[in-house]
């Protein structure tokens, strides 16, 4: 009985701290795909060479944040629903 209790507790200790972890690394992210994107947007209105070199570069980290952002989104919209 002891160690059926030691192990549930054990194991919701684990998935909260894990669960804590992961909306921390969500919201992380999501600030980060924020200032790429406006960082993206003020390059690209500028004219010069290095700006729009910048701003083409940009889009190699927004894609993976945005691939992130929507496994986000997903995995709460089915959370809600659920």
């Amino acid at each position: 009985m002891i160690t059926t209790v030691t192990t549930v507790t054990t194991v919701t200790t684990v998935t909260t701290v894990a669960s804590a972890v992961a909306t921390t690394l969500g919201a992380v992210g999501t600030v980060l795909l924020i200032c790429f994107l406006i960082i993206k947007e003020l390059s690209d209105s500028h004219g010069g060479a290095r700006s729009q070199k910048l701003a083409r570069n940009t889009v190699l980290v927004i894609i993976p944040l945005l691939f992130a952002f929507a496994t986000i989104v997903v995995v709460k919209v089915v959370g809600v629903l659920t």
